[in-house]
């Protein structure tokens, strides 16, 4: 078949040729085509609609009768074969132009090959020791000689031809086998067999489902049209359309000549017959119009008619459990794709009134049941009562009664409007929504990066389509939360105007997730929600069009007027019901009428305040000058309330640390545009209540008083008003490598220390809290700062310094 594997049929076959006999040849692997899986799952039995195909025995020849005429379809075998012996066998061809399928199977012992030759001795092709295509010239009697390889040694063999143009017998498969509801064709194949024929009638142009025919083994055929060319390839699951004139033939063998089950099937997806009717679906339960069915494992198909009466688009629903192994398509009566599971999990088109078909095809290694609907997208039917899209509206409940149920909630809509949909089930489960136009077609397919909602391209009633993914076998009725709101002129929600620092918020206002900032002017503006447990509620702020300005907590807003705060305003699957109370700060991001606070808190009383409400901010106008170097003094004992989030910005509101890590940690150097401002506020989840903390700079003036070397050094005194002391030690009066010791001598509580360098850089530390410590600090040249951080309690501390190298000093 030399000719069809030219056309592209010729996969099927191994090599069209071989070495003459008594010569060397290679024995490369059969050409497979694409790339097999290494191994296939085991399939379930199929009962065959018609009898099994007949195994025609084989015939034994001993070396003596080892020859003569080659009956086609049938398989010969020779016991014996050995070193120079050729072996001639005649094989008779009644049209020009044929091609024989010639399968020479190794039986033991060493290996086999042989030459074809025409009615006039002339060459026609070599045969090696797996299937081979031979394409024949006139009609005539044709001579095939067999021997070893290497013209030495001993082996058997089995020989089989079969003719492409005048095969031996071909069996017929009826039209029932075409139909989605027939089982199959099966049998055996013999091993050696070159090839089985089979024989159909089909109108030209359709399209057939083929699957894979030898399950766990390498069962591959072609079909042929009447003019004998190459339509298709039998092997893998694929989609078949008939080119040509029929009737067709498909010719099918084993690739390496081995004994073999198969079973054919091929449904037609053109015009299909044999699945069973499903009627379109309302919105909501859809009660008896549910489609079922068990696909057989491993490429195995399912079906389901469907009967359109007017274009329009649909929405096919499968259960999860049989979703996640079944891959879905549906099909016109021409056998075109219109619609596949990857591209159309929220509308599938149907072009035109009539005929549908529904195939699922399975890929999991045990046999899958599953349920599914089909509903249309442009219907009311089955749809909730319409809402309207204000905030103060109660959240919607929505009901699932069924595994495959599509639900439908309506609004009315203004061209430009920005709606958004917030859903959440509720208990554990997927669920997905979309908009849909009063035709049903999907609205906002496609999401703008940096914008939230869908904006609405006409006037009208649009649809919420959604549905919950999971379902169990105990569930009979699951509900989630659904709320459709507009982010354009949002109406519902109360108003919020600046306020102040050092100063609670307004409480509490209504019982709704989103607020209307009234802003004079525009600038930015410190933005914050927290929830009564002081937890903050992260929040979206849109414009009157609907379009994001900022999200929380540095909004920057560039004209004065009001503004649309939401929580969790682009979060879809965020419902924020009315049981949620939350304080909201608006203020100007640059503070005003701050306390001052001095950066000598080591001496200074400290600054006291009280955050009375979870999102209230104070501020405090420091009096160090631009380039100095500062650091945060707070009790150690502090929590809650007590110990602040604090933020340092300069008079353009820039950033220059906070107290997560420079201010408390390492140091804050004071770079921008003096004067600078601390803004405090409660850390997340901490009550309310007051603070007390200071702030010192640690590059000078002034210079704090000396520590004096040795083992006396200094006795102090700490508690609430001094939980902050600061030493220095002249840069001839200490060693390269210094040891520090804290000793608690009186009172309770514990102390951290921290040692800056002369440029005010934290070099060492600082420490963890210890009543008594000693460390050592390896330092640069010049004085040092030495801070020693206590609880806010009364305790007296003695702080001593001396060189590391000599501890006897």
């Amino acid at each position: 078949m030399a000719a069809l594997s030219a056309a592209g049929a010729g996969l099927l076959a191994g090599p069209a040729t071989a070495a003459p006999t008594g010569e060397p040849s290679a024995r490369p692997a059969v050409t497979t085509g694409q790339p097999r899986p290494a191994t296939k799952p085991a399939q379930a039995p199929v009962v065959p609609a018609t009898p099994a195909a007949t195994e025609t025995p084989a015939k034994v020849g001993t070396s003596a009768t080892c020859g003569g005429q080659l009956p086609l379809g049938k398989v010969v075998k020779c016991a014996s074969i050995s070193d120079a012996t050729k072996q001639t066998w005649r094989i008779t061809s009644t049209v020009d132009q044929d091609t024989l399928y010639i399968g020479l199977l190794e039986v033991s012992g060493d290996g086999v090959g042989a030459e074809v030759k025409g009615p006039d001795g002339t060459h026609a092709c070599y045969v090696s020791s797996y299937l081979t295509d031979c394409v024949l010239g006139a009609a005539g009697t044709y001579t095939v000689t067999v021997g070893l390889d290497y013209g030495t040694g001993k082996g058997a063999y089995s020989l089989s031809a079969e003719s492409m143009r005048t095969p031996s017998t071909c069996a017929n498969l009826p039209e029932s086998f075409f139909s989605f509801a027939s089982t199959g064709r099966s049998g055996t194949l013999p091993a050696g067999l070159a090839a089985r024929c089979f024989t159909f009638k089909q109108p030209a142009g359709s399209v057939l489902h083929l699957a894979d025919p030898g399950g766990a083994e390498d069962i591959q055929g072609a079909i042929l049209n009447a003019q004998f060319q190459p339509v298709c390839t039998v092997r893998y699951v694929t989609e078949c359309t008939l080119e040509g004139s029929g009737p067709y033939r498909l010719f099918l063998r084993e690739a390496y000549g081995s004994k073999a089950a198969y079973t054919l099937k091929m449904p037609r997806l053109s015009r299909a017959v044999g699945c069973p009717a499903l009627p379109l679906t309302a919105f909501g339960n859809p009660g008896a119009a549910v489609g079922t069915g068990t696909v057989p494992p491993y490429e195995g198909i399912g079906c389901q008619a469907l009967r359109v009466t007017t274009p329009g688009p649909l929405l096919v629903r499968m259960e999860q459990n049989a979703n996640q192994y079944l891959n879905w398509q549906v099909y016109d009566e021409a056998g075109r794709v219109v619609c596949a599971e990857w591209d159309s999990s929220r509308s599938c088109a149907a072009p035109t009134a009539g005929n549908y078909t529904f195939v699922a095809q399975n890929w999991n290694w045990e046999p899958v049941t599953y349920r599914m609907a089909v509903a249309r997208l442009d219907q009311s039917e089955g749809c909730a009562a319409s809402s309207g899209l204000g905030w103060a509206q109660p959240t919607l409940t929505v009901h699932q009664t069924s595994a495959v149920q599509t639900n439908c909630q309506p609004f009315h809509g203004e061209a430009g409007e920005r709606v958004m949909v917030y859903r959440t089930p509720d208990r554990y489960n997927d669920i997905s929504s979309w908009l849909v136009d009063e035709q049903g077609g999907v609205v906002c397919a496609d999401t703008t990066e940096g914008e939230d909602g869908c904006v609405l391209p006409s006037t009208g009633t649009f649809r919420v389509v959604s549905y919950l993914s999971r379902w169990n076998s105990e569930d009979t009725d699951l509900t989630y939360r659904m709320q459709v709101r507009s982010l354009s002129d949002a109406t519902g929600c109360p108003t919020v105007t600046p306020g102040a620092y050092n100063a609670a918020p307004a409480g509490p206002l209504g019982a709704v997730r989103c607020r209307v900032l009234d802003l004079p002017a525009a600038g930015t503006y410190r933005v914050k929600a927290v929830g009564e447990d002081n937890y903050r509620q992260y929040a979206n702020v849109y414009d009157s069009t609907g379009h994001r300005v900022c999200t929380d907590e540095w909004c920057q807003i560039p004209a004065a007027g009001r503004y649309t705060l939401v929580l969790s305003g682009g979060a879809p699957d965020s419902v924020i019901g009315e049981d949620l109370r939350y304080h909201l700060a608006v203020l100007p991001w640059l503070p005003s009428d701050c306390r001052p606070a001095s950066d000598t808190g080591w001496q200074d009383a400290p600054v006291r305040g009280q955050l009375a409400n979870p999102a209230q901010f104070d501020c405090l106008q420091l009096s160090s000058p631009s380039g100095a170097l500062i650091t945060e003094l707070l009790p150690g004992d502090a929590t809650g309330a007590g110990s602040p989030d604090v933020t340092v910005i300069d008079s353009t509101g820039a950033f220059m640390c906070d107290s997560s890590w420079a201010l408390r940690q390492y140091h804050c150097e004071l770079t921008g545009q003096a004067p600078y401002f601390a803004v405090l506020n409660s850390r997340d989840g901490a009550s309310d209540g007051p603070y007390s903390l200071a702030f010192a700079r640690t590059d000078g003036p002034p210079a704090c008083p000396t520590l004096p070397a040795g083992a006396t050094g200094a006795t102090v005194t700490t508690g609430a008003d001094r939980f902050g002391v600061c030493f220095s030690i002249p840069a001839d009066a200490r060693a390269a490598t210094e040891s520090f010791t804290w000793k608690r001598t009186d009172g309770t509580g514990d102390a951290r220390l921290s040692v800056f360098d002369s440029e005010g850089r934290r070099y060492c530390g600082p420490t963890g809290y210890a009543v008594e410590r000693t460390i050592s600090c390896s330092l640069p040249d010049g004085p040092v700062t030495v801070i020693l951080e206590a609880d806010g309690v009364d305790a007296a501390y003695q702080l001593t310094h001396r060189d590391a190298s000599n501890p006897g000093a």
